[in-house]
């Protein structure tokens, strides 16, 4: 049996071998070190030093690997001369010994190769900073460099140039509050198994300082009725009748969305807050045909964003229907718009989080929920979904990272929750088609492990309708509709009061730590999400409509994700080099073109035709406002990207708006940091 070597290992995970060419590229670099010292288990030795950490051979050894992270990602945007020494010095002690035995390095029987590894490791992460999630960096010199990150990421699913399907480099947006050791605080490595999308959307609120880093979000737990004739078996035959028989059911409630109550809803939302940003909805909440109506609704009500359950009918015989949160983004790209603000001259954006696990009904819950009227409680009852491949989708919403989860995924503890653990997003919202959202309820207890570790905030949000049909024996019915548990306030749970039909949640972001186990001081550059008011809504009858609201065709939207990611990653390029070298720009700007070389040798494709004329329209807004009669050019440039000139075409306004989004988070978060 051939003993694996750091050489074999590599190969093994990555399809590639250790050559100087993994140089150029930061986070590949990151990858081979976090593989090494993972599977070895020789991240321990920064806890149990065979002699000590950090090493005396590196003195300063917090400050050397800072320096060396910013001059290594600055020397990978056009790698003239040497890289910096210190990455050249551990390198070449890794190459020296890339046949070195795993198990020698598990042993710990070299203490330099232990040293450059955990060295390397440390440089490559700090040098992946700014790729996924912004950070208020301290010099724009390798702003073109983390734009290509970012367009890497958005493209492939990875901050590396490695196969996807082998390895993939994420950020990290979180490291754990509860003193488990984090050996990174940038990024992380996620093996086959799951695909990862990563999206940004420049929406937030208008502002540069730290009361615009918030959000109100509209939970609607609706269907507020379920009847038990919603559940309907499906007629094909019952399996296995002799031995533990089993058949498939689907959730198809009678009455579909009320757009009118809704309506009043909005309005009386409006009135408490001033503004929705967020409308959300449960698992299986909304018919896909329902979901262009729903949109044109909260576009007239000014909503950012919609989050929503959504229940397919299956349209092959044959095949089951789908079941997946539906994520969509108001092209107006603002939070905090009023009534008749919105853009409904162009189309929303899409994202689509499908459900991975079908739900199991077996007696016990036929009985908690009282349907076994209509499915017997002999035969345990599957959900009759499609089982999609695994996939997760992380949204970037200005401040916040969100992941998306449908009921049982939440509770799984495979691929998808290491995932979620490795990358610790911000916030993890879950909509389930379940019982009241207790405490003392399977929901619960999975949001208390993600609060503690990663650190993420975790919604979980079901009907009330279910909810009234959850009465076990001897137990009434509970109004608890959706529980908040963040690591920093604890658990919150959210009943629906009589006569309400919706509740406002507010919530409020603050900077974060992140802390290495390596020996790197802690920054407080991450972002934390927290729950800072809850109110009842009951729309007013009066103003309710007597009518339903006019069907809607959608207009197609101006970019897809992907693209506007893409957009979105250079606008921050952008405002970047504005802050601390407007000379950069011409160069940042050269680096978007659609011709630009770089792609070509990253493997990465032209970008398509709507991509390239946006970074066009990004390249004149830019040059064109670069300096105003003496007034500092981010000053200038800012105040022109405010400015909402009427003859401005869908896709100008979208590449304008992105760039304000990312000008003025940047000047928030400068704010909060001085």
């Amino acid at each position: 049996m051939t003993t694996p070597t750091l050489a074999s290992t590599w190969q093994g995970a990555a399809g590639v071998t250790i050559t100087d060419e993994l140089l150029d590229w930061p986070p590949d670099v990151f990858a081979l070190a976090n593989v090494i010292l993972g599977d070895s288990e020789a991240f321990r030795f920064v806890l149990s030093p065979i002699e000590e950490w950090p090493p005396r051979r590196f003195p300063g050894w917090v400050e050397a690997v800072e320096d060396a992270a910013r001059e290594w990602t600055a020397w990978s945007q056009h790698r003239r001369g040497a890289p910096p020494e210190l990455v050249a010095a551990v390198w070449g002690v890794v190459r020296e010994h890339a046949d070195t035995p795993l198990e020698d390095v598990a042993d710990g029987r070299d203490a330099g190769l232990t040293e450059s590894l955990l060295t390397l490791h440390a440089v490559a992460d700090e040098a992946c900073a700014g790729l996924g999630v912004a950070l208020d960096t301290s010099d724009a010199g390798a702003a073109v460099y983390r734009a290509r990150g970012r367009e890497l990421l958005a493209r492939n699913g990875s901050m590396a140039r490695l196969d996807p399907g082998r390895l993939r480099v994420l950020p990290k947006v979180r490291t754990p509050p509860t003193g488990r050791p984090a050996f990174s605080r940038y990024a992380c490595i996620q093996r086959p198994g799951i695909t990862a999308r990563w999206h940004k959307v420049p929406t937030r609120h208008r502002g540069t300082d730290l009361p615009s880093e918030y959000a109100t979000l509209l939970l609607l737990p609706w269907p507020l009725r379920v009847r038990a004739s919603d559940f309907r078996p499906i007629e094909q035959p019952v399996q296995r009748r002799e031995k533990e028989p089993f058949g498939f059911f689907e959730f198809a409630p009678a009455e579909g969305l009320d757009l009118e109550l809704l309506d009043g809803v909005l309005g009386a939302a409006h009135e408490e807050a001033g503004s929705v940003d967020v409308v959300c909805l449960p698992e299986s909440a909304v018919g896909e045909e329902e979901l262009g109506d729903l949109e044109g609704l909260l576009d007239a009500h000014g909503v950012a964003s919609l989050w929503a359950g959504v229940r397919e009918h299956s349209r092959q015989p044959g095949r089951f229907p789908g079941n997946w949160i539906h994520h969509g983004i108001n092209p107006a790209l603002a939070k905090g718009t009023t009534p008749g603000n919105g853009d409904g001259h162009a189309g929303w954006l899409h994202i689509r989080q499908a459900k991975h696990h079908r739900w199991s009904l077996d007696d016990s819950q036929l009985y908690q929920y009282h349907l076994g009227g209509v499915l017997h409680p002999g035969i345990r009852w599957w959900e009759a979904m499609e089982v999609p491949r695994r996939a997760i989708q992380f949204v970037q919403v200005a401040e916040l990272t969100v992941v998306a989860l449908v009921c049982e995924d939440l509770a799984q503890n495979g691929h998808v929750a290491e995932l979620i653990r490795s990358v610790g997003p911000t916030v993890v919202m879950t909509g389930l088609l379940d019982g009241p959202q207790l405490t003392s309820r399977w929901a619960a207890r999975y949001a208390t492990v993600l609060a503690d570790d990663p650190g993420s905030a975790v919604l979980t949000l079901t009907s009330y309708g279910m909810v009234q049909r959850s009465r076990p024996r001897g137990q009434d019915a509970s109004p608890v509709v959706a529980l908040w548990k963040d690591p920093s306030r604890g658990v919150r749970e959210i009943p629906l009061e009589a006569g309400a039909q919706a509740v406002l949640l507010t919530v409020c972001m603050r900077r974060a730590t992140r802390r290495s186990a390596d020996g790197r001081w802690p920054v407080d550059n991450g972002t934390e999400c927290f729950d800072v008011a809850v109110h009842q809504i009951r729309a007013d009858a009066s103003t309710l409509r007597s009518s339903r609201p006019p069907a809607r065709t959608a207009p197609p939207p101006v970019l897809d994700g992907d693209d506007l990611t893409v957009l979105t990653g250079w606008a921050e390029a952008v405002a970047e080099a504005l802050a601390h070298d407007p000379d950069r720009i011409a160069a940042v700007l050269a680096d978007a073109g659609a011709d630009a070389p770089w792609r070509t040798a990253m493997r990465l494709a032209r970008p398509s035709a709507q991509l390239g004329d946006a970074l066009d329209s990004l390249g004149r807004f830019a040059l064109a406002n670069l300096t105003s009669n003496g007034v500092p050019p981010y000053q200038a440039m800012l105040a022109a990207a405010g400015d909402e000139p009427v003859d401005e075409t869908p896709l100008d306004r979208m590449v304008r708006r992105a760039l304000l989004s990312m000008l003025e988070e940047r000047q928030t978060r400068r704010a909060a940091q001085s």
